[in-house]
């Protein structure tokens, strides 16, 4: 008789509290870390910089001490780059990740290219990279200039799709001062080969980012690291990583993949109410983000492609906020999505003291609680 066999064991569930908890583990947002601005923009494979001051928030709300002048020293010295990458956005990255990310998806690039072909016919996109690299590399251009030479070239041609032929077919950096902390510049471009002095490098096996990304941002599900990185096909990365990785199922039985011996604090690990700017990677870096919004709370932190600065209370989105100036007093004003109890506010307000006593020059701070923030202007 044939020796019976056991059937393989279920995948532990894992709640939605769990999965926040390891979440913001390893974002960084359970306890600041003490490690440096370049260390934590390494770990976090990047940071969301669609505009220039939600870097430095972003690591004011994960890093013990940080100062926003470290951040900005390590982009004029070159060590960090602002340059599109993840999901066509602009993100802050080392200038290493910056040298193999951009090619690892590059082939996003090309498709979305596709979508502007009707007004890029007739042009030869091999001709126009090598005149925008050689135009870009002879001095930064504003994407103004550079599409006035495009469009004296192809004149024909739509001039929004000659900018994005640009933007795709090469990597191109933003140059500083844009992007230093409160310092003012306009958008100038050249690649980040010129800018870094050093090659681009051929396009990885997305293993080794893959594997980052779980770092950062597990445990996730393959649709989740899609949905942060804008790309597809990612199946079979993840089968072909599947024997060093622990395997999970949330509440929703999706699978989900983790490095075996990464950090998942028990669910009821508190969370301290953390400020986060607009498009926060922690929002935006799985398909599923329940294990931050809650489902009451879904489409609430923007309208539109707007988005607005956030509050985490007890690990989730619980607020929005917006940040101004009047005189010498720094003003910061919290609207609740739902009801706040009396501890949580005064945990906030004095989260919110500590963060504007850093990141502003005010020598005066009023937080408030209101029902509606008008973010129109």
């Amino acid at each position: 008789m044939a020796a019976k066999t056991n059937p393989p064991a279920r995948p532990q569930v894992l709640s939605t509290r769990a999965l926040n908890r390891a979440t913001l583990e390893r974002q960084l947002l359970l306890h600041r870390a003490d490690m440096s601005a370049k260390e934590a923009v390494e770990h976090l494979v990047g940071l969301q910089a669609q505009n220039t001051r939600p870097p430095y928030f972003q690591l004011f709300a994960r890093l013990e001490g940080f100062e926003p002048a470290e951040l900005s020293a390590l982009m004029e010295s070159r060590e960090v780059v602002r340059m599109v990458t993840l999901r066509s956005t602009i993100h802050t990255h080392t200038a290493q990740d910056a040298l193999t990310l951009r090619p690892l998806v590059q082939a996003a690039r090309d498709r979305e290219l596709k979508t502007f072909r009707r007004g890029l016919v007739g042009v030869d996109l091999d001709r126009l990279s090598a005149i925008s690299r050689k135009l870009v590399e002879e001095r930064p251009r504003t994407n103004k200039e550079l599409r006035a030479e495009l469009l004296a070239e192809w004149p024909d041609a739509d001039p929004q799709a000659l900018s994005v032929a640009a933007r795709c077919g090469l990597p191109l950096v933003q140059v500083t001062p844009r992007g230093l902390w409160d310092r003012s510049g306009q958008v100038e471009l050249t690649t980040v080969e010129h800018w870094l002095g050093r090659s681009s490098q051929p396009a990885p096996a997305p293993d080794g980012t893959v594997l980052r990304y779980l770092g950062a941002f597990g445990p996730a599900s393959v649709k989740d690291m899609q949905t942060w990185a804008g790309l597809t096909r990612l199946r079979e990365v993840f089968e072909r990583l599947r024997p060093r990785l622990r395997t999970f199922r949330d509440e929703n039985g999706a699978e989900l993949f983790d490095l075996p011996d990464a950090p998942r604090p028990d669910p009821d690990t508190p969370a301290p109410p953390r400020f986060l700017p607009e498009f926060d990677n922690v929002l935006l870096g799985h398909a599923d983000r329940s294990r931050v919004i809650p489902p009451a709370h879904k489409g609430r932190n923007g309208v539109g492609n707007q988005s607005y600065g956030t509050v985490l209370v007890d690990g989730f989105l619980a607020a929005v906020w917006r940040a101004d100036r009047t005189g010498d007093t720094a003003n910061l004003t919290v609207q609740p999505l739902g009801r706040l109890g009396r501890a949580e506010r005064d945990a906030v307000g004095e989260e919110a003291v500590g963060m504007l006593s850093v990141m502003s020059e005010a020598t005066a701070y009023d937080v408030r609680f209101a029902d509606f923030i008008d973010f129109g202007d």
